[in-house]
């Protein structure tokens, strides 16, 4: 069996990439020094060392820029999801890469980006969308590891409660400053959610 190897990074991806993680760099540390209302376009491709036109080439607007942030989540996710393989059981492998995601987002600038993405309407409407998101991505990638057709009921069931028992960890975790390690109110959200909804997925 042939293997396709991965096209190596041009110079061109490169710089696009480098340009896009530095927009998202300095957008975020001026929302966090001024304030998401207070920070312009202007101010952010200033600091960027880009002009207003470049910024439109990597983001739509400056939203995009908090979520961008989250953007990378169900992407590790997923990939935390495939490294579990059929090791073991779908409810106890997303548990697994779960828990270990979320502890390298538990930091102050995940509270301080949290904070950021609650203070207006339209990004708590975005943040919810991100919530659907994810689960989407969840589903899609637990039948990529569990394939069979007459599974997929009770994965759609494992990726809807994982994604809100998430979600309910992290509000506690958020609310208690940050404090109690998150990895364990993970384990006992998914514990309360998953035991009886998903036990036969």
């Amino acid at each position: 069996m042939e293997t396709t190897k991965e096209k190596p990074e041009g110079l061109r991806e490169r710089k696009r990439r480098e340009t896009r993680y530095r927009i998202v760099k300095e957008g975020l540390r001026l929302f966090m020094a001024n304030g998401f209302e207070a920070t312009t376009l202007l101010d952010i491709a200033a600091a960027s060392d880009i002009s207003r036109r470049t910024f439109f080439y990597y983001f739509k607007s400056k939203d995009d820029i908090l979520l961008a942030w989250e953007g990378g989540i169900a992407e590790a996710l997923r990939e935390g999801v495939i490294a579990e393989g059929k090791a073991r059981p779908p409810l106890e492998a997303v548990e697994s890469a779960l828990s270990k995601l979320i502890a390298r987002y538990a930091s102050d600038e995940f509270i301080a980006i949290d904070g950021l993405l609650r203070s207006t309407d339209t990004l708590k409407a975005r943040k919810q969308g991100h919530y659907d998101r994810q689960e989407k991505c969840l589903f899609e990638t637990l039948g990529e590891v569990w394939p069979e057709p007459d599974r997929r009921p009770g994965l759609r069931i494992v990726a809807m409660v994982a994604i809100g028992a998430m979600r309910v960890a992290t509000e506690a975790w958020l609310e208690d400053g940050g404090t109690k390690p998150i990895a364990g109110q993970v384990h006992s959200s998914l514990s309360m959610r998953l035991a009886a909804s998903a036990s036969g997925a």
